[in-house]
């Protein structure tokens, strides 16, 4: 039986971490494809996975080959069968679209040509740049159906709820993804036809002839009036589209779903998966988010996964990977878990130019962020390379490959085409090892927080599609993507994951808002904000709620129509806004409690007339207040009305007089330092250190200003990260702390990885310790002290045997 219950994947009964690794079966001789897993299994993962591209399967139309008849390579039925024979579980990732570099995104070439009425055309009737198409369109659910009913035969069969390893099924692949990023909405008349009618259930016949003047039933018009929208409603359509779209995405997982069930796949996970990380940087991520909440949060049964391309993570980029999980599980309902089924890993080298090269830290700096925010499934992507084989009925495309990366493909992963291990391997595979070592533990864990939360709303990410004509909707959508992420992440986030808040985040726009559970709420804000937030916004202060905003007050909602209630609740008047320029070096002043700070040039500010409230930031020369604190009711609010610096005290103070201080904190000045901790219900915890930076740190960790550790100073050596455990079982073993990492638990015996330069590690147990040259230790009271005498930069090995 496999279970999503309390943010956990329980496999009969028994909560699990899953780490799997991608191996595209397709792409390699069956002759490879053990090497290739011993080679899974000796990067610690627990798990294979692999995409099944309907391309490659049924090449023409009703003839389908998952046996190997035509092509050795596709063989599922074997590959799927040799992982459960190695012991591993099995990530299923049948489409339909599957992309991995695929040629039509891995859909075959005779579905476009069967039914052509499923290719979308975009706004002014533009044809669509990318190979999407309509996902509801009678003719392509009708194929999909026809695959689904081919390829769940032979999954249905390995499910492990009948016997098998397959432990999960993805159903499609990043939807939504290309008409986004093309900005081409999927207006086929079938989506012209269904738009309306989802139009006309969501208003009254009064509504909608006041928001658009066309007819919807006559099919010409409303052709005309949605692919080439005018100005006067162009931004009721850009809403409008991006709720019918996230409507239409749910109904098509949905559907896939039934399919998948219709044909025997049933009690496991149905995995939706999230795009939209860009240039190693989170920023754009939430779109994914947002187009895709309603498919994975409409039943029970669905988990959703990160696709997560980070590259390096780096003191630049580590915030962005916090506040998007953060993101995801505020949307979840409260028994869906974290997850990443697409987990970049390898070197960067992705156009085999050498101009990408990640880090050995990247993907266990990313691993372990994950598992501490509550991710219960990892997979490698892409794991392993192959090469992608010619089509045997040539297309006349320049290659006639599968893929259009030519033969070679994956060369960027850990293990390479060939088979050889990059130099990323053994940093990773080292990671899983000690993930796997408290899988256990770390499966039933909770991250710990402190009492603030960063707002989601899903609506300030709803910007995929964007009239190119329209003038009001580039305006309303460049103001909304400058204030929703960037400095409120760069600034705000990142400083108070260094003050070290750990926080989660809040769904303020679908979810209630109660400061009970939400004391203190960090909030970028735009100058568009829908009404409802807004009103809620000023509720939550009014009961006691408090409020950290950084950005710009709003002045309308999401349309452009007047709206000030959450400024008119502030009892604040917005003056205007100034920018910086060549000729005018826009600088902000301090006073009040955030007084003494030295002027700071700023790019951008708003300003206001704060009436009774107190001033805390002016522009210098007219004195405008930029910055202010505000009594709200019961509530308080402080408000950076203008982008800043990452002044790490400034925002501390801020949350501390809001009511939230940070209870884990270090002494370390340098910074560049991401902590936090995790803890099961029993009272067993984890510390979790990453050093971003290229330098030793030393550092003693405090909580609730009582240090840890007894004190100790501890080595955080450069670009690694620890888990250190605290009051953690092992059998008839506690580890009352220890600065080392576990790495592995056999019978009779705990492997560490040392991390300082002389390791503590105390236990309470009544077994006796066997001696060795390696240690001393000294019993006092019930606690055990074992000191290593090994260097941990010279040797981190490191054994602590007991007898029986």
């Amino acid at each position: 039986m496999i279970e999503i219950k309390e943010k956990q994947i329980l496999i009969d009964g028994k909560p699990q971490i899953l780490l799997c690794g991608e191996i595209h079966y397709f792409r390699l001789k069956p002759e490879d494809w053990q090497d290739r897993i011993d080679k899974l299994k000796e990067a610690g993962c627990n798990a294979a996975a692999s995409y099944v591209p309907w391309l490659c399967h049924e090449p023409e139309e009703g003839e389908f080959d998952f046996d190997g008849r035509t092509r050795p390579e596709l063989n599922l039925v074997r590959f799927i069968d040799l992982c459960r024979d190695n012991g591993l579980y099995f990530f299923v990732r049948p489409g339909p679209f599957i992309m991995a570099e695929m040629k039509n995104e891995g859909l075959p070439y005779w579905v476009y040509t069967t039914y052509p009425d499923i290719v979308p055309a975009g706004w002014d009737g533009s044809p669509a740049p990318t190979k999407t198409v309509d996902y509801l369109a009678p003719g392509f659910l009708e194929a999909s159906r026809n695959w689904y009913r081919a390829v769940m035969g032979v999954v249905a069969p390995r499910l492990y709820t009948n016997g098998g390893n397959i432990i999960a099924v993805q159903l499609d692949n990043e939807i939504g993804m290309l008409s986004w990023v093309s900005n081409c909405p999927d207006l086929t008349d079938h989506v012209l036809g269904d738009f309306a009618a989802w139009l006309k259930e969501r208003y009254s016949e009064e509504r909608l002839s006041a928001r658009y003047p066309f007819s919807l039933d006559d099919a010409e018009a409303r052709k005309i009036g949605i692919r080439s929208p005018q100005e006067a409603y162009a931004p009721e359509l850009a809403n409008d589209l991006g709720y019918y779209m996230r409507n239409r995405f749910a109904r098509y997982v949905a559907i896939l779903r039934s399919y998948a069930e219709e044909f025997g796949v049933k009690d496991v996970p149905f995995v939706v998966n999230i795009h939209g990380t860009s240039g190693g940087r989170g920023f754009t991520y939430p779109i994914g988010i947002s187009q895709l909440y309603e498919s994975y949060t409409q039943a029970p049964g669905y988990l959703s996964g990160s696709d997560i391309y980070f590259g390096d993570l780096t003191m630049e980029t580590f915030q962005d990977l916090y506040i998007i999980n953060g993101f995801m599980e505020a949307v979840h309902t409260p028994d869906q878990p974290l997850t990443s089924v697409e987990f970049n890993c390898g070197d960067g080298n992705f156009g085999e130019t050498y101009g990408g090269r990640t880090d050995p830290s990247a993907a266990d700096f990313k691993a372990r962020m994950c598992v501490a925010q509550g991710n219960r499934l990892l997979n490698y992507y892409l794991l392993a390379g192959g090469y992608n084989y010619r089509l045997e009925t040539p297309v006349g495309d320049g290659n006639d490959r599968i893929a259009f990366t030519g033969e070679r493909h994956g060369f960027a992963a850990p293990i390479s085409p060939e088979g050889e291990l990059n130099y990323t391997f053994p940093r990773m595979a080292r990671v899983n090892r000690t993930i796997m070592a408290a899988a256990d533990k770390l499966a039933r864990m909770n991250e710990e927080r402190d009492d603030v939360s960063f707002a989601f709303i899903p609506d300030y990410y709803m910007t995929e599609y964007q009239y190119p004509g329209s003038e009001r909707v580039k305006a309303i959508y460049r103001n909304i993507e400058r204030n929703r992420a960037y400095g409120a992440w760069e600034i705000m986030g990142r400083a108070m994951l260094l003050a070290g808040y750990r926080f989660g985040s809040a769904d303020i726009q679908n979810k209630p808002l109660d400061p009970l559970v939400t004391p203190v709420l960090a909030l970028p804000s735009a100058r568009y904000m829908h009404g409802s937030i807004q009103q809620k916004l000023a509720d939550y202060l009014h009961a006691g709620g408090r409020l950290l905003v950084y950005g710009e007050l709003p002045g309308f909602d999401m349309e452009g129509k007047p709206c000030t209630i959450l400024t008119d609740a502030l009892g604040v008047k917005p003056l205007g806004w100034l920018r910086d320029s060549e000729r005018y070096r826009l600088s902000i002043v301090a006073e009040g409690w955030a007084a003494p700070r030295p002027e700071v040039r700023a790019h951008a500010a708003q300003t206001f007339d704060c009436g009774q409230q107190k001033p805390i930031m002016r522009v210098y020369g007219s004195g405008e207040a930029t910055a202010f604190d505000a009594k709200v009711g019961e509530g308080r609010a402080i408000v950076f009305g203008h982008s800043y610096r990452c002044d790490i005290d400034l925002f501390r103070t801020a949350l501390e007089g809001l009511g939230a201080k940070a209870r884990l904190t270090h002494d370390c000045k340098s910074h560049g330092i991401f902590m936090t901790s995790t803890a099961t219900k029993e009272g067993e915890r984890f510390i979790h250190l990453l050093n971003l930076d290229g330098f030793d740190k030393d550092l003693r960790v405090m909580d609730g200003g009582k240090a840890l550790f007894d004190g100790r100073k501890l080595l955080l050596q450069s670009k690694d990260g620890v888990m250190l455990p605290l009051n953690v079982i092992i059998g008839d073993v506690k580890i009352v702390y220890s600065t080392a990492e576990i790495a592995k638990v056999d019978n009779g015996r705990i492997e560490f990885r040392l991390t300082q330069p002389e390791d503590v590690i105390v236990l309470e147990t009544d077994r006796e310790v066997i001696p060795s040259d390696s240690f001393t230790a000294e019993k006092k009271g019930g606690t055990m002290t074992i000191v290593s005498r090994q260097h941990a930069k010279v040797n981190d090995r490191f054994t602590l045997q007991f007898a029986p």
